[in-house]
């Protein structure tokens, strides 16, 4: 009986740890490497939502914006605003770079201490538009200074998402 006991019971612990592999294997799946120089003062604004992979906590929103602004304190004051079912909604948030030597990796909590990856992954050289994901393959956005995005810099950015491993027919386009 105990040896039928420790099978199983090793049975499992092979099983847990061939899940935790694949589910490993399936977030390393994607390139979310981020951009090696991040001036945080010029990407301080307003951005336009252009694309995301939608979740809950924004579904239904249309007309989605995010501002940025630099606090005295060094922290980033994140004001995201959207239209659903025709009422305007705004969350207020706060984000963090994480490291100097990793300037394109931040966070942002809308929730107490709660943080959440904030990896910008593209960033326009003007500072016009920015590709931004997370640790993970399940988060990404595509933010735009303009309401639209030229129809060439939409399809090379589509290329470049699609070539760091995420699925861009999952990307739903907000309408502005």
């Amino acid at each position: 009986m105990k040896k039928i006991l420790k099978s199983v019971f090793a049975i499992g612990l092979l099983s847990l740890g061939l899940s935790s592999c694949s589910s490993n294997k399936s977030m390393q799946a994607v390139d979310n490497s981020t951009v090696r120089e991040l001036d945080v003062t010029r990407y301080m604004g307003q951005w336009y939502e252009i694309a995301r992979y939608d979740h809950s906590f924004e579904e239904g929103l249309t007309h989605v914006k995010a501002n940025y602004r630099l606090l005295p304190n060094g922290k980033i004051e994140v004001v995201n605003s959207g239209i659903k079912n025709g009422e305007f909604k705004m969350k207020k948030g706060k984000a963090r770079q994480l490291s100097i030597k990793d300037p394109g990796k931040l966070e942002v909590s809308f929730f107490l201490w709660f943080y959440s990856d904030y990896y910008i992954m593209e960033l326009d050289k003007n500072y016009n538009y920015v590709v931004v994901g997370s640790s993970s393959d399940k988060y990404l956005w595509i933010l735009s200074r303009t309401p639209q995005l030229e129809e060439s810099i939409k399809q090379n950015l589509l290329t470049k998402i699609s070539e760091r491993g995420y699925d861009t027919t999952a990307l739903y386009f907000v309408p502005q």
